[in-house]
């Protein structure tokens, strides 16, 4: 579903333009970012904001971070916002679901109305139960559900018929159940999402493995599957959706950043280097080790027509499930 990640990866070594500020690798290039996170704390958005953040200013590549959290609309308040204030200095983090939802009608806006930066990281989905679940492995939690799919509540932290309600419908529709009877229930945010799990409020989540890894290595969580086509090094023990019921499943959520419409293109070129030179810091390997996160630079006019196809898939998969 998503080969076209592998080509625009592929084309991230493209050369960035002449309005890019050439500066010498560890300088400063942009003095600061505001980063806007359309979720509540402890969601990937959240995690992906302040992890990029931390390696920029750590490194020196970016003098001045902060952070604000706007929930609202399933991230419709945010995407407002931006293009209402049109802050030179601000970023704001999104993924997969700027697409899903836009589809959906959920906000009247989509990608086109902001700037596109760059696509910066991979986050696999992962489906996850607590420590105590007597659900031990994927195959127990596929045989409950085809058994009886509504004694199967299963989180996520984004709206109905979202990326992680869209991951578990993938999951059961590969498995050979009926997609559409997932008793899906949403949360404001991966963070109370997680939460509803450890409650027991849910007796599953769909998230994503980047978000779910601290936790397993903690010892609160059982990650039964992920949605990978090989296992993860980070969770070697791990099976893939595929190996463990669900043929077929792979699923990637892109995540990224976007700034207000109409940027300045020397303000956008600053953005752009200072993603693409965070790759080679230490700071940043730390941050992408500890969140298990997997590499992608997608920068400007092939991050474009990256979401442009994205889009196209994602729509025909939506329909497909009775999503659309």
């Amino acid at each position: 579903m998503f080969k076209k990640l592998t080509a625009a990866v592929a084309a991230s070594s493209l050369m960035l333009g002449a309005a890019s500020v050439a500066l010498a690798d560890g300088h400063k290039v942009v003095d600061e970012i505001k980063f806007l996170i359309p979720g509540g704390a402890g969601g990937g958005w959240d995690g992906t904001a302040r992890g990029t953040g931390e390696a920029l200013t750590k490194s020196g590549l970016v003098g001045g971070a902060t952070y604000e959290n706007m929930s609202g609309g399933g991230g419709g308040k945010a995407i407002a916002h931006i293009i209402e204030t049109k802050d030179q200095d601000t970023l704001m983090v999104n993924s997969t679901p700027i697409v899903i939802r836009s589809l959906q009608g959920v906000f009247p806006q989509s990608f086109r109305d902001l700037t596109p930066i760059a696509g910066t990281i991979g986050d696999y989905g992962a489906m996850v139960v607590h420590k105590g679940s007597d659900i031990g492995d994927m195959q127990t939690l596929l045989a409950n559900y085809a058994s009886d799919p509504s004694s199967i509540a299963i989180g996520g932290g984004s709206v109905a018929g979202g990326m992680d309600h869209l991951i578990a419908a993938l999951v059961m529709k590969n498995a050979g159940a009926n997609p559409i009877e997932v008793k899906y229930i949403p949360y404001d945010a991966g963070g109370k999402a997680m939460a509803g799990l450890l409650s027991g409020e849910i007796a599953a989540l769909t998230t994503g493995f980047g978000e779910a890894i601290e936790l397993a290595r903690q010892g609160e969580v059982n990650i039964l599957c992920v949605t990978s086509t090989e296992r993860l090094s980070a969770a070697p023990d791990t099976p893939t959706c595929d190996e463990a019921g669900s043929p077929g499943t792979s699923f990637v959520n892109w995540r990224g950043f976007f700034a207000a419409p109409g940027l300045d293109d020397a303000k956008k070129a600053q953005f752009v280097e200072a993603l693409e030179k965070m790759y080679d810091t230490p700071e940043w390997a730390a941050v992408r080790d500890r969140m298990g996160w997997v590499e992608i630079y997608n920068p400007g006019d092939d991050f474009v027509k990256f979401l442009e196809g994205q889009e196209e898939e994602i729509g025909a998969l939506m329909r497909e499930l009775g999503f659309l």
